[in-house]
C-alpha cells in the first residue's frame, strides 16, 4: 500500500509538473500581439497597419484587430462566427491574407474574446443587439477611415448577424459576403444528424452510432437544440471532415490548442475566451436564437450585392439549403461558389481560389468566377 501511495503521488506530481510547464509556455507565447505576415517593403510601408484596440460599442468596452497592408484600400469588417466564438486564431494560423485587399476589422463580438467583460449582461447576449453593435462598429469604421462604405465578410453563426444589418442598413455597404450563410438551421441539424449515422454505420462505427442513437428521435425542436448544442455534434461532425474544415479532425488538436498557441492574445484573453465559450454562453439564449429563427424566410430581399461561399462538404451549415436560399434570394447582383474540397471554411482550405473571388469579382462589382 506504501509503495501505491507514493506512485499515485509521483503520477500527482508529474502532471502538476506538466500543467504548470504548460501554463509557463502559454504565457511566455502569448505576447497579445498582432502580426500582419508582411514583407519587408510592406513592413517599411508607412500605410500598413496592425493593431488591436479596444472602443464602447452598444455601452460596453469591446475589442478588435484592425490590419491592412495599405489604409487606403477599402474596409472591410469581418463578423466571426458562433454568435461568440471568435476564429482570430485561425486568420494568424493560416493567413488567408484578406489584409492584400482591405483594411480589415476583425471585431469580436460582445461577451467573447476581446470583448467578454463582466458589464454584458446575459439579457444583451442577442442577435438583435450583436446587429446593433456591428452598424456601430461600421459607423466607426466609417469615420476612423473616410469611407462612404465599406464590405462584410460573415462566417457561419455571422451571417445571423450580418444578414439583418445589411438588411436593415444597405447604405453603409458595398457588397455582403456570407461564407456558410444560416438559413433554416433546424432542417441542417437533422440532415447532419441522417447523414452521420448513416456515415458511421456503413464503416461500422458503433461507439459513434451509439452516441448518435441517444438523439435519434429529433422530432421535436427541444430534441434538436439538445443535440445542436452537444458535445457529440461538433466531435462527430469532425471526425467525418463536414466540421470546420475538411482535413480538420479534432477539435482539442485544431480548435483548442491552436487558440492557446496563438501570440495576438494575451494568456488572461485566451483565459477569457474559453470562460464565455464554457460558462456565460450556454447561459444565454444565443444558440437557441440562432437555431430557431428562419432567416431565408424573413430576409427575402437584400439591396445589394451579395456573393455567397459554401464548402461542398459543409453540413455544419447545410450547403444545399444556402444555395436553395440563393436561388430564392432578391438582389440587384448575386453570385454563388461551391468549393470543392471545402467544408465549413473556404477561407482557409482553399486560400488561393477565395483570394482570387476577392480580386476579380467582389472588388470589381462581377460575377464572372460564380458556380455556371
Amino acid at each position: 500500500m506504501k509503495n501505491w501511495g507514493k506512485m499515485v503521488l509521483f503520477v500527482i506530481l508529474i502532471f502538476m509538473g506538466l500543467l504548470i510547464s504548460l501554463v509557463g509556455y502559454t504565457s511566455v507565447i502569448s505576447s497579445g500581439k498582432t502580426n500582419l505576415h508582411a514583407n519587408e517593403k510592406i513592413d517599411n510601408n508607412k500605410l500598413s497597419i496592425s493593431e488591436k484596440i479596444f472602443i464602447t460599442i452598444g455601452g460596453i468596452e469591446q475589442g478588435m484587430f484592425i490590419r491592412s497592408n495599405n489604409i487606403e484600400n477599402p474596409v472591410l469588417l469581418f463578423v466571426h462566427g458562433g454568435p461568440g466564438f471568435p476564429n482570430f486564431f485561425m486568420i494568424e494560423k493560416y493567413n488567408p491574407g484578406l489584409e492584400d485587399f482591405f483594411t480589415v476589422c476583425y471585431w469580436e463580438q460582445r461577451g467573447c474574446g476581446l470583448s467578454y467583460n463582466p458589464e454584458v449582461t446575459i439579457e444583451s447576449m442577442n442577435l438583435k443587439q450583436l446587429a446593433f453593435d456591428a452598424i456601430e462598429v461600421t459607423n466607426y469604421l466609417l469615420g476612423r477611415f473616410a469611407k462612404e462604405k465599406i464590405y462584410i465578410l460573415a462566417w457561419s453563426g455571422g451571417t445571423t448577424i450580418a444578414l439583418p444589418v445589411v438588411a436593415k442598413a444597405p447604405e453603409l455597404f458595398h457588397a455582403y459576403i456570407a461564407m456558410g450563410q444560416l438559413t433554416n438551421q433546424i432542417e441542417s441539424e437533422r440532415i447532419a444528424y441522417d447523414f452521420m449515422l448513416k456515415q458511421f454505420k456503413r464503416i461500422g462505427d458503433k461507439q459513434a452510432v451509439k452516441k448518435l442513437m441517444k438523439f435519434r428521435n429529433l422530432l421535436t425542436e427541444s430534441d434538436i437544440v439538445s443535440f445542436y448544442n452537444s458535445g457529440t455534434r461538433d466531435k462527430l461532425m469532425h471526425e467525418l471532415g463536414i466540421g470546420t474544415m475538411r482535413n480538420m479532425k479534432s477539435v482539442f488538436k485544431d480548435i483548442f490548442l491552436p487558440v492557446w498557441t496563438c501570440k495576438a492574445y494575451t494568456f488572461r484573453e485566451k483565459c477569457n475566451i474559453w470562460k464565455s465559450k464554457l460558462f456565460f454562453l450556454p447561459k444565454t439564449e444565443l444558440k437557441n436564437e440562432t437555431l430557431k429563427i428562419d432567416f431565408a424566410e424573413n430576409y427575402p430581399k437584400i439591396e445589394i450585392p451579395i456573393y455567397f461561399i459554401s464548402g461542398k462538404y459543409d453540413l455544419t451549415v447545410n450547403i444545399d439549403l444556402s444555395r436553395n436560399y440563393f436561388n430564392r434570394l432578391n438582389a440587384p447582383l448575386k453570385a454563388f461558389y461551391t468549393f470543392e474540397n471545402s467544408a465549413h471554411g473556404p477561407l482557409f482550405e482553399e486560400i488561393e481560389k477565395f483570394r482570387e473571388i476577392i480580386e476579380k469579382d467582389v472588388l470589381q462589382n462581377s460575377i464572372n468566377m460564380s458556380d455556371k
